[in-house]
This record gives structure tokens, C-alpha cells and sequence, in this order.
């Protein structure tokens, strides 16, 4: 398999035609997977947005005065409602805003990003990030499979790592139930996500900061003979990590603020209106 960053691609903006600019630097084969940064597809999909937009709410205001108690620094209540109105709900609104998108992805600050603008608001998500994988392919003329992907952080491990938060033509999970291992037992709930690795990968090309490219090439990746899924997101009912986050008050006494004492330091991850640990160049 080999992985590959497109080079040449412009800076981005409102309205470009981006399948049209990939295909402008790369000849594509019907089996490559482009993954596509979503900074890049937000940009053209004009989801810069001024902060002066969002007006603060009651709650966006409480939520920012709590932040700002925890971290020792000012907080714009114009970000936490940036949030709010991209979520459908928060996980954690303390010691910083864990959101569960309209697109079902959960992250820190909704995804909102404050790097990549030119100091000019925020960068939104894309609303329906499958739609815009679907356009991007449809613009292709190999019609290859398309990964919009984000960075993000994951609980038990530091630091960020590439995930996909859309796709279109490339199937999410490679399905293992059923099949055997080397001794002979039948697999019974092993499920790839074949999506997430594979923008991990284009992760480890792509770069970051002001060097990064914003799209990858994957090229022979071989998914084999197995069943497939198309479930990126994980059921609420099913996640017992987020109930237990969602059960969580950040600061009561007993175990769980002992647990966030010894672990995170929450000075330092308390951020309420800076999500720029995905920032690359070329977007």
C-alpha cells in the first residue's frame, strides 16, 4: 500500500472546485482513496464564520465564565455559543466543551477550529461531511473512494491522531464476525474501523502546521474478502463511555475528581475557544 500527499494545491476558498483542483495535480486509479482534510472542504463549503455571528446566549455566557474559573483566562461566551449551535447536545461542559455534532462525531469544541482562518472568527465542521465526500467523488472522473477526515484527541492515550468524519464509495468497517482466527475460533464481534485507519494513515503524510498538505492519496489498499459495515458513529444507547461522561460532574467530590486530579491536570485541557491542534497548510 502507499500513501501519498497531493502536492501543488492552492489555498482554498469560498466556491473553489476542489475535486477539480486534486484532479489537476494527481492521475487517479478507480481503487485510490482520497482523503480530504476537512479543513479544506469547510473553506470551499464557506464555513469561516465571524464570531460577531454568534450571539451569546444565557447559557453560552455560564458556560464561559465557568471555563474561564477553571483555566485563569478569559473566555469568549461568542465560542461557546459557536458550539452550542453546532451540537446537538454536550458531553462535557467542563473542564472543556466535549459536543456531539449534528452529524453524529464527538469532539472537543464541536470540531470548531480557530487556526486556518487568517485571525478572521472560526472554521466550522462541515454540516454533512458524507454529502461533501459524495461530491468530491462525484467531480472525480475515476470515481475513487472519498474519506473527509479531522484530528482529534481519544480517551486513555495523548496526543491526536486522524479520523474520518465523512465518506462516500469506501465501506467504514471491515466486517470479521464470523470468520476464524489462526486457532480455529469464530470471530463474534470484531468489527475494523477500515475508515479511521485509513485517515490515520493519510494523517502521517499530511502533516501539520503551516506545512501540511490537505489531501492524501491511499493507492492498492487491499480491504479483501470480508463483510462490510457503514457505522462510523457509535449508538449513544451502546456507549457507555459517553453515559458515564454524560453522568459526570466535573469537580464533585469522591473518586472521579480524585481521577481528575491524578490525571488530565485540567488547567491545561480546560479550552473553551481554541481547537487548533489540526491545523495544516495548503488549506
Amino acid at each position: 500500500m502507499e500513501v501519498f500527499a497531493v502536492p501543488g494545491l492552492p489555498e482554498f476558498e469560498p466556491g473553489d472546485d476542489l475535486a477539480a483542483a486534486i484532479e489537476a495535480q494527481v492521475d487517479l486509479r478507480p481503487d485510490d482513496v482520497v482523503c480530504v482534510a476537512s479543513t479544506v472542504v469547510s473553506k470551499v463549503e464557506d464555513r469561516r464564520q465571524p464570531l460577531a455571528r454568534f450571539e451569546p446566549t444565557e447559557r453560552a455566557r455560564s458556560i464561559a465564565e465557568r471555563l474561564a474559573s477553571i483555566t485563569g483566562s478569559t473566555k469568549d461566551p461568542r465560542f461557546a455559543q459557536a458550539v452550542l449551535e453546532e451540537s446537538t447536545s454536550l458531553v462535557l461542559d467542563a473542564p472543556f466543551l466535549l459536543a456531539v455534532t449534528r452529524f453524529g462525531h464527538v469532539g472537543v469544541n464541536a470540531g470548531i477550529d480557530r487556526s486556518n482562518t487568517g485571525g478572521q472568527g472560526v472554521l466550522l465542521l462541515p454540516e454533512a461531511p458524507s454529502e461533501s465526500a459524495a461530491r468530491i467523488r462525484a467531480g472525480l472522473s475515476e470515481s475513487p473512494g472519498v474519506i473527509v477526515t479531522d484530528t482529534s484527541g481519544r480517551p486513555f492515550r495523548t496526543g491526536q491522531r486522524g479520523v474520518a468524519i465523512g465518506w462516500d464509495g469506501v465501506p467504514v468497517g471491515r466486517d470479521w464476525r464470523g470468520e476464524r482466527d489462526r486457532d480455529g475460533t469464530e470471530l463474534a464481534v470484531t468489527v475494523e474501523n477500515v475508515a479511521d485507519e485509513l485517515a490515520a494513515a493519510a494523517n502521517l503524510v499530511s502533516g501539520e502546521g503551516a506545512g501540511g498538505k490537505p489531501v492524501v492519496v491511499v493507492r492498492d489498499f487491499e480491504f479483501g474478502d470480508h463483510g462490510t459495515t457503514e457505522q462510523l458513529f457509535r449508538d449513544r444507547e451502546t456507549d457507555y463511555v459517553r453515559q458515564a461522561l454524560e453522568a459526570w460532574e466535573y469537580g464533585q467530590s469522591g473518586p472521579a475528581e480524585k481521577g481528575v486530579r491524578e490525571g488530565a491536570e485540567p488547567k491545561d485541557t480546560a479550552d473553551a475557544d481554541d481547537h487548533g491542534e489540526h491545523e495544516r497548510g495548503g488549506e
